[in-house]
């Protein structure tokens, strides 16, 4: 179901699309397939969800760590791609790039990821405090656990593979528990289990 007027808060595929392999060239990296696969899945569990915007789901997940284009970051990719969605005029784009990592509230200010000035991690404690997730906040946290750069994969795979690169730490247990709840919540939005519209994704996780 696409929306009957344009959205200002995201751009169109097309344009998503391009603007996207555009920034890319600044730090090609595994973010870029995470995200091309994210999107994939986001589209897909939107259109099995039958009262989502499946192209606005697309575009979300698509650019959702736009902000990785600047290098090689950690935290700072948040307000990066936030500011530069901003910029564009892209509201809904904006709020994903902060939204999609921040599955639990409130914010850590002192959590290891923040490589940002203090004012900024404020700035995104307040927005994340401030703001009442939607569908579309949900999904694209749920797919950001989905995808890998060689594809997708259960969110238990996923789990592991961020928790190895990244450790793990006194919150990671809550906020794997919220990634199953996630899981559940579009298990029934869809009638069936998410898995079953992702094509390719057994097979993808079996991939070391």
């Amino acid at each position: 179901m696409k929306s009957a007027v344009p959205h200002s808060g995201y751009p169109s595929r097309e344009e998503a699309i391009r603007i996207f392999e555009e920034k890319i060239t600044g730090n090609p990296g595994n973010w870029v397939d995470h995200s091309r696969y994210a999107a994939f899945a986001a589209e897909q569990i939107a259109a099995a969800a039958g009262d989502m915007d499946p192209e606005k789901a697309y575009v979300l997940g698509l650019l959702h760590d736009i902000g990785r284009h600047v290098g090689i970051v950690r935290g700072r990719h948040q307000i990066e791609g936030y500011r530069f969605c901003m910029e564009n005029g892209w509201t809904d784009c904006a709020r994903i790039c902060l939204t999609h990592t921040h599955l639990l509230k409130p914010v850590n200010p002192k959590s290891a990821m923040w490589d940002i000035s203090a004012e900024e991690v404020q700035f995104i404690a307040d927005f994340i405090d401030q703001t009442e997730y939607d569908d579309y906040d949900l999904l694209i946290q749920l797919c950001d656990s989905l995808a890998r750069s060689i594809g997708l994969c259960v969110i238990e795979i996923r789990m592991v593979d961020v928790g190895r690169r990244y450790g793990v730490g006194p919150t990671t247990l809550k906020r794997w528990n919220r990634t199953f709840e996630l899981n559940s919540y579009f298990d029934k939005k869809c009638g069936s289990n998410i898995y079953f519209h992702l094509l390719g994704i057994g097979e993808s996780s079996l991939l070391p």
